[in-house]
């Protein structure tokens, strides 16, 4: 494949072939291909066919439809033009959700949404070549050498992100293996999840870990003044233009820019930002045309795909910024990891306040691990510096309520069911106290169970207003 610059980014002498069994769309698609200057192969109506034609034709991009004539799908293509290192976008009306991720697992270069308009098509061929090229660069990039200097700074920068889970673990191989190239990054998880600390681990990874890293929240930002916050602008360009302000591309020059919530962009500033991606090159409000050399690590907690489809975020945009997805989990699902982040926090809350804790008593631990976190790390860490501020030691054993007024991310139906921790806690204690016949201290008692002392559970029974049911039989 063959690269040319043009106008809209990367022109490129490309030969294309199209795989649609649907006469009227493929007709369309060659003659936007062809009115555009691209080379064509023949087109191909099933897999078998377009075997045949990759085999004597060579294309360097697949327009590909998911459902073809035969027994073989699209995907079932895909597959085999990922092993070829063939590049490929696929066309498709269906919106069924399990073929999409079917369709999302073979690695795609772009999705496109039957009727096709030619500017998509032509946008997302452009942004295809660019991801294939990019990837044709890291294949030829020889991995660096694992050294024991290395390892050992993965093992200082990574330290404070806290887990032994899986999901955790193969996080942090990620973080380690995108550390080591200039790709975009985009960090997609749920809020409070530690989007910012993955971006501050992969810059602290990296080659660029001497220069700045600067972090801008675009959803923290008034619609009038991100473009001058982000590029920055000349003494005078505009009313109230005092003096010249930096803009924050400019100041992470040689270092990594991460922007929060980037769904949260306005349309005109994602046309900016994608010149910065595409051009490496700013210009600031009354200012000229300057070159950075700066890594883009991006984060939401929005579904862009979503946002694509609505309109609200540029398709070109999103599969540039798209180069090396990472997906924070939610804390529900390393539910492994919550007791090692509970034990981390409360060192750090509990020597802040000047007091000394041991750990959580087996009550505290039930409940922390029957907890859904629909606030995830940030809730958890909110909870243990309430709990230490409240208690005085040695041990937490009275939580306060996580998140009583805040909806669960689960079914309607398990909503009406979800408790607060306080909840849990009474339901718990009142549990053991009627399998002990309300034996509170002694072998076999309800504090030894819960592992309380006498008094604090006495304490937690008045606090939580629990009382033995008695009843009485009629003598006959």
């Amino acid at each position: 494949m063959e690269f040319i610059k043009g106008k809209g980014g990367l022109a490129v002498k490309t030969k294309i072939l199209i795989v649609e069994d649907q006469f009227i769309e493929a007709n369309n698609l060659s003659l936007i291909l062809g009115a555009a200057g691209y080379e064509l192969c023949s087109i191909a109506r099933s897999v078998r066919i377009a075997l045949t034609i990759i085999e004597n034709e060579r294309p360097d991009l697949v327009l590909l439809d998911i459902f073809l004539q035969g027994e073989l799908t699209g995907i079932d293509l895909a597959r085999q033009l990922e092993k070829m290192n063939i590049a490929f976008v696929f066309i498709s009306a269906n919106s069924n959700r399990e073929v999409l991720d079917a369709a999302k697992t073979t690695r795609p270069y772009g999705f496109l949404v039957k009727p096709i308009r030619k500017n998509d098509v032509l946008v997302m061929i452009d942004v295809a070549c660019y991801l294939h090229q990019q990837r044709q660069e890291d294949r030829i990039k020889k991995p660096p050498l694992r050294d024991e200097a290395t390892e050992s700074l993965f093992t200082t920068e990574l330290k404070h992100l806290i887990g032994s889970s899986e999901p955790f673990l193969e996080l942090l191989n990620n973080i380690k293996i995108v550390s080591q190239s200039n790709s975009s990054v985009l960090i997609l998880g749920e809020s409070g999840t530690g989007k910012e600390l993955v971006a501050q681990a992969i810059h602290r990874t990296s080659a660029r870990k001497t220069k700045p890293l600067v972090v801008v929240n675009c959803g923290a930002l008034p619609a009038n003044l991100i473009e001058s916050e982000l590029f920055g602008h000349e003494k005078g360009s505009f009313t109230g233009a005092l003096s010249k302000r930096t803009g924050k591309f400019e100041q992470a020059d040689g270092g990594t820019i991460f922007l929060d919530e980037i769904g949260e962009l306005p349309l005109d500033l994602q046309v900016r930002f994608l010149r910065v991606l595409q051009e490496k090159e700013i210009e600031s409000i009354g200012g000229q045309v300057k070159k950075i050399n700066v890594r883009v690590l991006a984060a939401t907690n929005r579904n862009l795909e979503e946002e694509v489809r609505a309109g609200r975020f540029r398709v070109d945009l999103y599969y540039r910024l798209n180069v090396f997805p990472f997906l924070v989990p939610p804390l529900r699902e390393r539910k492994e990891d919550i007791l090692l982040l509970a034990d981390h926090f409360l060192k750090i809350y509990a020597k802040e306040a000047d007091k000394t804790f041991s750990g959580f008593t087996s009550l505290a631990k039930d409940a922390l691990m029957r907890y859904n976190w629909p606030g995830n790390v940030r809730e958890l860490q909110n909870l243990i510096e309430r709990s230490v501020l409240r208690e005085e030691g040695p041990l937490i054993d009275a939580l306060p309520s996580a998140a009583p007024n805040q909806p669960q991310k689960s079914d309607p139906a398990e909503k009406k069911e979800m408790k607060t921790m306080v909840e849990n806690e009474r339901d718990h204690i009142l549990s053991v106290l009627e399998q002990c016949n309300w034996k509170i201290s002694g072998r076999g008692g309800a504090a030894e169970i819960l592992d309380l002392k006498v008094g604090t559970l006495n304490s937690k029974i008045r606090k939580l207003g629990l009382k033995k049911e008695i009843s009485f039989k009629r003598k006959g």
